[in-house]
C-alpha cells in the first residue's frame, strides 16, 4: 500500500477533494496515463464529492492489477479505478489465480535502511535526492525513501544497488 500526500488545489482549501489531484497520483502510482494501457481507463467523475483527506493510500485491488483502490482513513472513503488491461491478456479465472499469486521472487537489490539515490529525468533534464530506503525492493520494485527534509517518504522504483527512480519516469 502506498501513501501519497496530496496539496490542497491552489486559490484555496475546498470542501471536496480534488479529483485531478486523485488522476495524477493514479498516473503516478501505475507509471502510466490515463488512457494508456496499464493505467486509468478514463479520469475520475469530477462529480464525486468525497470528502477532503491530506493523505490518501493506493494500492492494486488484486494481483491481475485490473484496478488501482485509492482510500482515505480520515474521513472514512475509497473508490475504485479501473485500468486497461493489455490487449489479448485473459481475464484472471480462478484456475490461473495460483500462478499469479506465487511468482518466483526475484531478489532485492535494495534493503531496508540502505542509502539511495533516487533519480528523474529526460533529454535535457535530469533531478537526483538521496535518501533512506524504508523497505525492501526487487529490480522494477516499488517501495518508499525517507528523504531528510521531507515530512512524509516518497515512493520509488528499485533500478539497481542504491539507485531508484520516480514512477513515471524511464
Amino acid at each position: 500500500m502506498i501513501l501519497l500526500p496530496l496539496l490542497l488545489a491552489a486559490g484555496g482549501a475546498t470542501a471536496f477533494q480534488d479529483t485531478a489531484g486523485l488522476d495524477r497520483a493514479v498516473a503516478a502510482f501505475t507509471s502510466r496515463p490515463i488512457g494508456a494501457e496499464g493505467g486509468a481507463r478514463t479520469a475520475i467523475d469530477t462529480r464525486l464529492r468525497l470528502a477532503q483527506c491530506s493523505t490518501v493510500a493506493l494500492a492494486w485491488r488484486t494481483e491481475a492489477h485490473d484496478a488501482v483502490v485509492v482510500s482515505c482513513s480520515g474521513p472514512d472513503w475509497r473508490i475504485f479505478v479501473p485500468v486497461i488491461r493489455p490487449a489479448g491478456a485473459p481475464p484472471p479465472t480462478a484456475a490461473a489465480r495460483p500462478a499469479v499469486l506465487a511468482p518466483t521472487k526475484a531478489e532485492p537489490v535494495i534493503r531496508r535502511g540502505d542509502p539511495v539515490v533516487i533519480e528523474a529525468g529526460s533529454s535535457g533534464f535530469s533531478i537526483s535526492r538521496e535518501g533512506v530506503a524504508m523497505g525492501d525492493a526487487p529490480p522494477g520494485g516499488r517501495f518508499m525513501v525517507k528523504v531528510d527534509d521531507a515530512k512524509t517518504p516518497v515512493q520509488a522504483i528499485a533500478l539497481e544497488t542504491g539507485r531508484a527512480t520516480l514512477p513515471g519516469w524511464d
